[in-house]
């Protein structure tokens, strides 16, 4: 299966900054340039700009334009967060959506995050996430495909860790989390019922089994106002 043209160009600029063509810091070439260059619609290069800015390589500055992301100051946190339990505690009933479910091959990214082999292919799905449905989040999750090819896509989309656990015999382990914050784009202001520009929460999630082989890598963005996590130390 070919590579969807917005992963290659999102390798491709990931490949640049890795390579030091842009640099901690750098405004990147406009939308307009970028996709003459790589000689696609403004859409597809948007994608690739969006999911970059999803796994925190760039950041988007209003009136202003795209940058490669600095380093930000990180806090260790240990404990548990549960959308299904925070909404649950809270007396409103979860549920979500699932708008995408696709087996292919792995971003730079992706592979990076989940200590993937060569031609390994990967599950990647996109779902929005409610409480008393109203949309809370958005979220895109990656695991490698051959720990679930044996799974139907009801077990992988509404229970992936207790499937695991139940009927392959694994175990989950460490948990590493990275929470900033941004703004709704266009897309996220659609997908989750907010407003362009609206503040958002955004987390990349790596998920390891007991045995440290990493299983899930999640990208999500949550609208500010409706969600609040609760980090127990």
């Amino acid at each position: 299966m070919e590579e969807p043209m917005y992963i290659k160009i999102h390798n491709q600029i990931k490949r640049d900054i890795e390579n030091h063509v842009y640099k901690v810091g750098d405004r990147i070439p406009a939308e307009r340039q970028l996709s003459v260059k790589f000689g696609v619609s403004r859409m597809t290069l948007r994608q690739a700009i969006k999911t970059l800015e999803e796994e925190g390589i760039l950041e988007r500055r209003l009136g202003s334009g795209t940058y490669v992301a600095s380093q930000k100051v990180q806090e260790k946190m240990s404990g548990i967060m549960s959308f299904t339990d925070i909404t649950k505690a809270n007396g409103q009933v979860p549920s979500s959506k699932l708008i995408s479910y696709q087996i292919g091959n792995p971003s730079l990214s992706e592979k990076e995050r989940l200590s993937l082999k060569r031609d390994e292919k990967v599950l990647r799905m996109e779902r929005i996430r409610y409480a008393d449905d109203t949309p809370i989040c958005y979220e895109v999750v990656t695991v490698p495909y051959y720990l679930v090819k044996d799974f139907s896509k009801e077990d992988i989309s509404t229970h992936l860790y207790e499937t695991l656990e139940k009927r392959s015999g694994f175990e989950v382990g460490q948990v590493t989390e990275h929470i900033s914050a941004a703004v709704a784009n266009e897309q996220d202001a659609r997908l989750l019922k907010a407003k362009k520009g609206e503040a958002l929460i955004t987390r990349r999630q790596v998920t390891e089994l007991t045995s440290g082989q990493p299983f899930e890598y999640t990208r999500a963005r949550y609208v500010a106002e409706r969600f609040e996590f609760t980090f127990s130390k």
